[in-house]
Parts: C-alpha cells; structure tokens; sequence
C-alpha cells in the first residue's frame, strides 16, 4: 500500500482520545510471577474479545464523510475482522472482510452478526493482501490493513498509553518493560510509539517467528517455507510490513518465540490465576514470561491481546 504518513506518538495520543470518548479503559490485572508484581493489560475483555477495535476505530473515523458511504474493505484470520466490523457498524458504514477459509468458526460467526460480510479464501495458496486490494479497488472502498496502516498501528498504541496511567494509579510506578503479542506488529508498534522509556519485547509462535528474526537482522525476513501448524492463528503473518519493522527496529525492540506447549500453560495460567479466557494469540507474551524467556524485573507489563478461543480447543487447553 502507499504509506500516506508515519505513525507518531501524538497519533497514538489521538487515538486514545478517541477510544475514551466511547469506551472505558479495558481492566488491568495485577499477578505474580517468580515473586515480581506483573501488570496484565486485558485487551481480551474488549467488547470484541480483542484490542484489534482500537486500530479501526482510530482509522475508520479518519475516513471523511463522503468515502465511507463506500465502506470499508480488511483481511483478517478473526481480530481484526471483528473490530473492522464494529467500527463499520457504529459509523454506518457496510465492511467486507476477506477471511481465511480455516479462520475459528466463532471469529467467523462473530464478524457476520456486527453486519459483515465474508470472502473466504485459502491460506496456503491465495494471497488475501490481493483479494481484498481488489475488492476494495471494484467497489472504490477504503483499504485497512490489520497492521500496515499508520492509523491502526496508533490506535493500537492507545492500550500501552491506558496501561502506563492504570499502572500508576495502582502504585506500580511507569512500565519498564512491555511483552506483547507479535503478527505483523501492528500493536507492538503502537505500544513502542506510546511508551517510549520503556524496553519493549515481541513474542510470536515457533516457526511464525519473522519479527524477532527481522529485528535481529537487521532487515525483513519472511516467514521461512512451510511453517508448522500453529494454535496461534491471529500470529499468522507471512511478512511483516517496512512501517511496523521501521518503529520497532529503531526503538531496538527485540523478540522471542515460544512453542505450542508454552502457550498453553499460559492459557491454563490465566484462567486459574487471573479468571481469564485467552486465546492462544493472546497468551504468547504471557507464556514467554512463564517460559522464562525474558527476564523479571519490577514494572512489567503483559499484552493480554485477545479472548475469543475456540470452545473445543479451549476445553482440551484446560484439561491438561
């Protein structure tokens, strides 16, 4: 896509205008790991199950008057599709979304009932960055990557700018360090933009690991041929964009990766400690932490990023 501007702190500052003008500030937890205060940011408690609504709340509503009768046009595994379409719904405005064929019945059936509509394509073989290009181009609607888009990576940026005041308030002082959940990077980018004092760490699944892997680089590394299966189908990403690789890079953002087991601990982790329901996106950042694969130290903060779980899959996670 053409990069109409780069994101900015103040862009991150906006959005969160924005989101507290209709919502209040998803709720912050506060548990223990290896005998350090953590601080749990539940974006999966959003009225979408996911921190995805931000980045189209703040985009959507920079769409003047005239285009969004033309609606918007998005490619998403479930997250953002639900918070493209939630948006769309409140602005009035009709969404489509390009979704994979595979992508959790309940994402699916989430993003039909806010008045979406689907175009399935297969994840192996079709490119949906195309599909949805030309949807959009047919009906002259307005593009929104899930996280090439200087507006959405700001709207992200809002849930670390929330965090940082509820922190405060809590007596935990300002975040040290963040670990947040890594597809295309969409949010870890916001979070960098919005907490610049603070360390940063991506986490993405074993074998989906091209962030990490670019970062350490230097430059963009694509997800190597045949990548194993994975739980964590928000974390999906082939390739990550020159705009969220650009902010994470120059803050010196670094990553890490964990396994399928991993994540699943932490799933069963916070349903007994903290009482909540994470998807296995969502969960990566905690399970790295429990993983022991970023150090402990006073101020961190842990990206719940999203809750909406596949009941059947959830139900064998729980039981061990």
């Amino acid at each position: 896509m053409t990069i109409l501007r780069q994101p900015t702190r103040a862009g991150v500052r906006d959005a969160a205008a924005k989101l507290a003008a209709i919502l209040p500030p998803s709720p912050l937890f506060i548990g223990e790991i290896k005998g350090f205060s953590v601080a749990f940011k539940a974006e999966n408690l959003q009225p979408v199950g996911a921190f995805k609504l931000r980045g189209a709340w703040h985009r959507l509503t920079a769409i003047d008057a005239e285009s969004r009768s033309k609606g918007v046009v998005a490619f998403s595994s479930g997250n953002h599709a639900q918070g493209i379409a939630w948006a769309a719904k409140r602005l009035g405005m009709p969404a489509l979304i390009v979704m994979p064929s595979d992508a959790p019945a309940v994402k699916r059936e989430a993003t039909l009932a806010l008045g979406a509509e689907i175009v399935s394509y297969d994840r192996a073989s079709e490119s949906r960055e195309k599909i949805a290009a030309g949807l959009a181009g047919a009906r002259g609607a307005v593009l929104v990557p899930s996280f090439d888009d200087p507006w959405v990576i700001e709207g992200q940026g809002s849930a670390g700018l929330e965090a940082a005041k509820q922190m405060e308030k809590q007596g935990m002082g300002a975040p040290t360090r963040v670990i947040v959940p890594c597809g295309g990077g969409g949010l870890a980018a916001g979070i960098a933009l919005a907490l610049p004092d603070a360390a940063v760490t991506v986490v993405e699944p074993d074998g989906w690991d091209d962030m990490r892997r670019s970062l350490e680089a230097g430059w963009i590394e694509p997800v190597g041929d045949n990548p194993p299966p994975t739980a964590c189908d928000s974390l999906q990403t082939k390739l990550v964009s020159p705009l969220t690789f650009d902010v994470l890079s120059r803050r010196g953002v670094t990553g890490v990766a964990v396994s399928e087991e991993e994540v699943a601990v932490a799933q069963r982790w916070a349903a007994e400690k903290l009482r909540l329901v994470v998807e296995p996106g969502g969960a990566v950042a905690l399970a790295a932490l429990l993983a022991g694969k970023v150090e402990m130290g006073e101020g961190m903060l842990v990206i719940l990023s999203g809750g909406n779980v596949d009941p059947a899959a959830y139900a064998r996670v729980l039981g061990g």
